[in-house]
């Protein structure tokens, strides 16, 4: 009798086992990859990293999906024919939106400046003090995700490479519309490191080689001469270098990926404490208006940072921009909670 009762309760179990992984269980999402929850150090104490980097501290989170690559000009190109959202570059902004993000007591746009637009790289022919970033940066009416050099300019036969020229807002109303959304800070520099915990790049503590490129940015002397040893003079392909241990594409280098968190440099002296941080999603706020601009975060590093210049193709390197900017070397990806 005895044996009779336990077999009966040990198949009711396994049924309720498989009832259980039946009703909660979905398939993968498409082009995403499941990062298990756990603990690692975010940020670093490297004397020669930004101080926003600093202090390193601990940090837990829960498991989440992540795309294993960055959005695409394909698949942004979906969402558009989806939707007909119009991006923050195609639409000629007011004197009132451009105010919201300027100092405050700057002059006011003049109507002749009021036309769509963004910011491209436009590298000088010759070399250039570093300390001024409008040398190598050109407003450029125009230029958008589908013409990213600007007019005349197409992404014709690159539809496997980033979408570019998109603010936080386009990224945003993409993962919206998708299901998903932007992954917080900590989430995209814990997918980064790759289960690598501490280690200075995506694929460990080895210097960047310039005759073996593990991701793709600026070889040469930024930013007049670049020897494009890695074969791409801008973007490439989102999966033209290899992956990172979670099989991730492009954490290092290639565009800048928008996250979710408002930015501040100091966010990790304000916030670390002597616990452990668990699923944070940054400050509350940015800058203070009256100082400056508000920005959001975004991380990675692009085909434009080099050892020389801009050394942010680290997991740890953190960077802001208020969030109507685009930019040539600035993509997304997004994230999806279980």
């Amino acid at each position: 009798m005895k044996r009779n009762l336990t077999l009966v309760i040990m198949a009711t179990g396994a049924f309720g086992l498989a009832f259980a992984a039946t009703k909660f269980w979905h398939a993968p999402p498409s082009g995403m990859v499941w990062i298990p929850g756990g603990e690692f150090t975010m940020g670093t104490n490297d004397p020669d990293a930004s101080p926003a980097e600093r202090p390193a501290h601990r940090v837990r989170l829960d498991g989440f999906w992540i795309d294993s690559t960055d959005v695409t000009n394909a698949d942004f190109r979906r969402f558009v024919e989806a939707t007909g959202y119009v991006t923050t570059a195609e639409k000629a902004p007011t004197a009132e939106e451009i105010q919201r993000y300027a100092m405050p007591g700057a002059r006011p746009p003049k109507s002749e400046d009021l036309v769509a637009g963004s910011l491209v790289f436009a590298p000088p022919d010759h070399p250039v003090e570093l300390n001024d970033v409008g040398q190598w940066w050109k407003w450029t009416p125009g230029a958008n995700w589908q013409h990213p050099e600007g007019p005349g300019s197409s992404i014709e036969g690159k539809d496997d490479h980033p979408v570019v020229h998109v603010s936080w807002f386009d990224a945003e109303a993409y993962a919206q519309w998708a299901g998903k959304r932007l992954p917080t800070e900590a989430e995209w520099e814990f997918a980064a490191r790759g289960g690598l915990d501490g280690k200075k790049y995506v694929w460990g503590d080895e210097p960047f080689s310039d005759e073996g490129p593990q991701c793709n940015n600026f070889q040469g002397h930024f930013p007049d001469k670049n020897t494009v040893k890695d074969g791409y003079e801008r973007t490439s392909p989102v999966r033209a270098f290899a992956p990172n241990r979670y099989g991730l594409y492009d954490m290092s280098g290639n565009v800048w990926q928008w996250c979710s968190d408002w930015f501040l440099p100091n966010t990790y002296v304000l916030t670390v404490g002597k616990t452990v941080a668990v699923n944070p999603k940054g400050p509350e706020h940015s800058f203070d208006r009256r100082q400056r601009p508000p920005e959001k975060v975004h991380r990675g590093g692009s085909f434009l940072c080099c050892v020389g210049y801009c050394f942010n193709y680290r997991p740890s390197a953190r960077m802001g921009c208020t969030p109507d900017t685009g930019m040539s070397h600035v993509g997304f990806r997004c994230v999806k909670s279980p």
